[in-house]
């Protein structure tokens, strides 16, 4: 049984990805900032007959709390198959590029940005022991730089500053460490799950939970002679499936 990491995963996108992936099998191991909120969210899907799950507490913006996850996830297993980075902020509202906060960059950055590679690299090592180890990144649609120098593009006037240079960033790291791993059975991707209704966008968006998790879902399920390296979005690329960067 493959064993998976989700961080962010009590609510919306995560726990819908967490779901999916215990239907295909998988032992969930559910993070959560707030531990009650995860356990919570254990309870309610050992209700639905998922019982490969147990709650692990996690919060990506403190080095101490990912260390203690990554203790206690090693007393539990000695390989990790997948790595979710999930766990994502928008920052407060609205963000021009000139009179946004820097305290509001930071915030932002510190969530999307840092907290991802401090929980890639405190795992990494639990996931060398797989053999067919896989990371998937879990960005925006906004964080395309190409696309937002492209007037034709739909989300072209959408350019929240703080979140779309983050999500860029994040989209950087994933090239570099995909690049870094190419040489090993690593998989590791950018997917973008698209414009979803969840509470981080106040249930605007015109997506659905369960379709968004699919595409997560997909690239963390990703076979042996899948791609790396690869910034995967439905919504920016609908016949491709593949974003520009």
């Amino acid at each position: 049984m493959k064993k998976v990491l989700i961080t962010g995963a009590n609510k919306s996108i995560g726990f819908e990805t967490a779901r999916q992936l215990l239907q295909q099998g998988y032992y969930v191991y559910l993070g959560s900032r707030d531990i009650e909120k995860g356990e919570q969210a254990v309870s309610q899907l050992r209700s639905e007959g998922l019982s490969e799950v147990e709650a692990i507490e996690i919060d990506v913006n403190d080095i101490a709390s990912i260390q203690a996850a990554r203790e206690a996830l090693g007393k539990k297993v000695s390989v990790l198959d997948v790595l979710i980075n999930n766990a994502g902020v928008g920052g407060a509202m609205p963000q021009t590029p000139l009179e946004t906060d820097v305290a509001v960059f930071r915030e932002v950055f510190e969530t999307n940005f840092f907290g991802v590679i401090g929980v890639t690299q405190a795992f990494v090592d639990l996931m060398m022991e797989s053999e067919e180890p896989r990371i998937v990144n879990v960005t925006s649609g906004l964080g395309s730089l190409a696309l937002h120098n492209d007037p034709e593009w739909k989300y072209y006037s959408v350019k929240p500053a703080s979140y779309v240079a983050s999500k860029a960033a994040l989209n950087a790291y994933t090239i570099v460490l995909a690049y870094d791993q190419r040489f090993t059975s690593f998989k590791i991707n950018a997917v973008d799950p698209g414009y979803t209704a969840t509470d981080f966008n106040h249930h605007s968006g015109p997506g659905t939970v369960e379709d968004a998790a699919a595409r997560v879902v997909k690239a963390a399920m990703i076979g042996k002679d899948g791609p790396t390296g690869q910034f995967f979005s439905d919504d920016n690329a609908p016949e491709t499936g593949v974003s520009p960067w």
